[in-house]
């Protein structure tokens, strides 16, 4: 789950981390008085769950309160453009008016998972505002890293470590040292999957805040954090992924136009795969579960459908613990109650049940294309949504 830039910083607040004073806003009208409280000069930032937004437009300066309202009404309500949007960008629904800082420094600090030491690492660099994978691909040394103990969390020798490798000394570097560890804290008790401050800040006078923040967590934790759902922006969300999680379906949105229908994420994996190898592009991951029911394989076929992108549907079941004959039925009775369907549905079913599945299908009055295997499946769908 995503959230906000003004909601991460909320968060990392609680923990101490200095950040400037902002305050939040979706009303142009309101910018102005924001910006007198802020001290007249400000910044004026779009806050959607993308990166990029100043190279897109979203982040601009303002000299004095009648410019911050001027610049509010350019960037709410645009259609901000990154180079995590997509083309298509995402509106903007929502201001964070923030006051300028002197600004001498900018660093680069974040905390996220290593899946290969199973620890927390925190990584920081000299060059800060700038996209970190670009940094690392062209200069991996300049990458500061220190792996930290998720029950013992970032120790002190590990904050020093940090402060000395971004060249950071005095008064700044103990500043620096505390927000680390409160950083690392903040990642720990809300199970984030990244905790990101780029820019970390360095002021004229020595200062160290986050002039900007991210922070993206496990879902599968979330029951243990009320506050941070409650922070969830369903404008923010593709309709057709918060509609599959309203249905507990594991779904995701891509760019090709032939649909998925999968019980399983490695089966929907090799699924996506084999499609590409035969020249086709899936439209999304979609893993109904292992023990699908007949309910929730009609939801998911209904979410399917409504994509416009999508060109044909590739189901392909195999029963284990999920009987072919109800992911079937589901298939049939979401057909029937579209009654409209005119896209080629593709299936491919094996296991449990198997012929009484197919037997279901054979009797439907919609004309199924049934495929025996994985490869003629892929095959077939291609075909079907207009070839590769």
């Amino acid at each position: 789950m995503k959230i906000h830039e003004y909601q991460a910083k909320e968060i990392l607040r609680r923990y101490g981390v200095p950040t400037p004073k902002s305050q939040m806003t979706r009303e142009a009208a309101e910018v102005p008085k924001i910006a007198e409280s802020l001290g007249g000069r400000c910044v004026v930032k779009a806050q959607i769950h993308a990166g990029g937004r100043g190279k897109g437009g979203g982040v601009k300066l303002a000299k004095d309160p009648a410019e911050a309202g001027e610049l509010a009404e350019q960037i709410l309500g645009m259609q901000l453009v990154t180079h995590q949007t997509g083309p298509e960008g995402q509106q903007v629904k929502t201001l964070l008016i923030e006051e300028a800082l002197d600004i001498a420094h900018e660093l680069y600090l974040a905390i996220t998972l290593d899946r290969e030491t199973g620890k927390p690492v925190m990584m920081a660099s000299l060059q800060g505002g700038m996209d970190i994978e670009e940094v690392a691909a062209e200069n991996p040394d300049a990458i500061i890293k220190q792996h930290f103990d998720p029950h013992l969390g970032l120790l002190p020798f590990q904050a020093r470590a940090v402060a000395d490798g971004l060249e950071l000394k005095g008064g700044t570097s103990r500043q620096a040292q505390k927000l680390f560890a409160a950083l690392a804290k903040a990642f720990l008790d809300t199970d984030a999957s990244i905790a990101e401050i780029n820019p970390l800040l360095i002021t004229g006078e020595g200062d160290v805040l986050a002039l900007d923040a991210k922070m993206n967590f496990d879902s599968n934790a979330l029951f243990r954090h009320k506050d941070i759902v409650e922070m969830r922006d369903f404008d923010e969300e593709n309709p057709l992924e918060v509609r599959a999680s309203e249905y507990g379906l594991n779904y995701i949105k891509l760019d090709g136009n032939i649909a998925c229908m999968v019980n399983g994420a490695g089966l929907a994996m090799g699924t996506m795969d084999i499609i590409k190898l035969y020249g086709g592009d899936p439209a999304n991951f979609l893993d109904v579960g292992g023990s699908a029911s007949q309910e929730a394989v009609k939801n998911a076929f209904q979410i399917l459908v409504d994509d416009p992108a999508v060109k044909a549907v590739l189901i392909n079941i195999f029963g284990g613990i999920a009987r072919t004959d109800r992911i079937a039925r589901g298939v049939v009775g979401a057909i029937e109650e579209l009654g409209n369907v005119s896209l080629p549905v593709v299936v491919r079913l094996e296991g449990t049940n198997v012929e009484q599945g197919r037997q279901i299908l054979a009797d439907a009055d919609f004309d199924f294309i049934v495929a025996t295997d994985m490869d003629d499946a892929a095959k077939k769908a291609v075909d079907a949504a207009g070839g590769a």
